[in-house]
């Protein structure tokens, strides 16, 4: 029996459309369509248009990838370019390569 994937809850802060923030989305997107299909939800967040959510959630800089489910919450800042290093940072590499050896 297989068990379910786990759903990953991620939210990414930009400010605009400047170049780090679109280069931040692409660099996501292309992460979560080759390595996590159907198992995220992604809410993108522009600080300039809802500056009360960086607040709350305490983004200090942009662009910032936040993974909030599965638990811990992890963060991340910059725009996203080094593919391993976001993995790894979330803690999302880990647990699929766990994963993947418990299929084995």
């Amino acid at each position: 029996m297989v068990a379910p994937k786990k759903t990953y809850v991620l939210k990414l802060y930009v400010a605009g459309n400047t170049p780090n923030s679109i280069r931040a989305l692409k660099m996501l997107n292309d992460i979560l369509e080759q390595d996590f299909q159907g198992v995220y939800a992604l809410k993108v967040i522009d600080v300039l248009k809802n500056p009360q959510l960086a607040e709350e959630d305490k983004i200090l800089a942009t662009p910032t990838l936040s993974k909030v489910l599965p638990p811990p919450v992890r963060k991340i800042i910059g725009d996203l370019s080094d593919r391993e290093k976001v993995l790894i940072g979330l803690d999302l590499l880990y647990e699929e390569l766990h994963d993947r050896h418990l299929d084995i």
